[in-house]
């Protein structure tokens, strides 16, 4: 019999694959030039893969930081996923809290850096999510600003690795890295 994870982790590829996945020139947010791009948000936002994306990633931060109480990341990538992964874990009977790191602090109220904090104790420790990675650069700026805010990042999760550093960068500071999809998963095709 066929595990249940095997079947969602090829179904969220081919979501991917025929959603996210560009062949054609672009500039990517790290200033990098490709002639790929992936877009998750295409395939996170649709009703199959919040729910694909969120057994996944759960499984994976189950496996790889158990002792997570909280998963985020840097808005606006990592939001649909931390959304998908506190529902799905609060539906499994252990709850993790959702945060999004913000790119400014707010600018009235409590002038926030990361929304969901409150919900959490100095010491707490976190997962970070990222939809794709190339040079890491958003990973690494949502683990400064949560280590800045008093939590303690145990590991870091993407939809895709792009395999352009950002891995190397993220693992130099100390926290292991894993992606539930590499871009030999794209290219191939």
């Amino acid at each position: 019999m066929s595990d249940p994870l095997d079947r969602d982790r090829r179904r969220l590829l081919h979501m991917l694959r025929e959603l996210s996945f560009e062949r054609r020139s672009v500039t990517l947010a790290s200033g990098r030039p490709s002639d790929f791009y992936i877009d998750c948000r295409r395939t996170a936002l649709t009703a199959e893969g919040h729910f694909l994306i969120g057994r996944l990633l759960l499984d994976a931060i189950r496996k790889y930081a158990p002792e997570a109480r909280a998963a985020g990341g840097m808005t606006l990538g990592a939001d649909p996923l931390a959304s998908s992964v506190s529902l799905t874990s609060y539906l499994a009977g252990q709850p993790l809290t959702a945060f999004i790191v913000r790119k400014e602090a707010k600018g009235h109220g409590m002038g926030n850096w990361v929304e969901g904090r409150a919900l959490l104790v100095k010491g707490d420790k976190v997962a970070i999510l990222d939809d794709v990675v190339t040079s890491g650069s958003s990973t690494l700026q949502a683990l400064d600003r949560v280590k800045e805010e008093g939590l303690d990042p145990v590991a870091c999760f993407a939809l895709v690795d792009r395999r352009e550093g950002g891995r190397e960068a993220i693992e130099a500071r100390g926290v292991s890295f894993h992606a539930l999809y590499e871009r030999a998963d794209f290219m191939g095709r």
